[in-house]
């Protein structure tokens, strides 16, 4: 496969970043709104936003059972914040209402590191990534993995300080995860300008 052609979910969230992300690092980016759009792509980027918000859209414009359907045939998938939330088996602090696509071993804690005040940009290790180094990431009302089961690889963890060398009350938290073609981050690398992230699915996507 030479140029995947990868799709966002295009319901809520940062749609337009995340599409300039994946065309950066060699994809043919595509919004994804409709059934028929969703069943052409050969990978899909559920991007942050509001976890509930999605959920709902989702089953709205009926793309839901497809995308689960599509998750078991084996999909490659990146979700990003929300989309972490939405890939995850089970979640906790959820609505009373709320349900998840799901796919991936993992329990998740919605809004775990707090309110929008409580956003903040670390560097991450992040096991995988291309050209090495640490990633800038940003967090903003993220999640993150409580639980990761047998089969699925830890791919960073919350540090002990910050960029400012402050120290993290959620040091040694689970922000990012892989479970076979399935890919989870608690962070937004579509807003930091690291496209590496991005290019690790890419590379996922075309079998690497």
């Amino acid at each position: 496969m030479s140029t995947p052609t990868i799709g966002v979910l295009a319901l809520q969230g940062d749609v337009r970043e995340h599409l300039t992300a994946l065309e950066s690092v060699g994809a043919h980016a595509v919004s994804v709104r409709r059934p028929a759009e969703l069943a052409a792509v050969d990978g899909l980027v559920l991007p942050g936003g509001e976890s509930t918000t999605i959920d709902k859209l989702l089953r709205i414009f009926e793309l839901r059972d497809l995308l689960q359907a599509r998750i078991k045939e084996g999909l490659p998938v990146y979700g990003s914040c929300a989309g972490m939330i939405l890939l995850a088996d089970r979640i906790l602090d959820g609505t009373a209402d709320q349900q998840t696509v799901g796919g991936m071993d993992v329990v998740v804690r919605r809004n775990a590191f707090g309110r929008q005040v409580d956003s903040f940009e670390t560097d991450l290790d992040l096991v995988g990534i291309p050209d090495g180094g640490p990633v800038r990431t940003a967090f903003i009302r993220a999640p993150w993995i409580e639980e990761a089961g047998r089969d699925v690889e830890v791919l960073a963890r919350i540090p002990a300080v910050d960029t400012q060398g402050r120290p993290v009350a959620a040091a040694g938290r689970i922000v990012a995860a892989r479970q076979g073609p399935l890919l989870a981050t608690a962070f937004h690398p579509e807003i930091t300008g690291d496209t590496r992230v991005h290019g690790l699915f890419v590379g996922m996507v075309a079998g690497g």
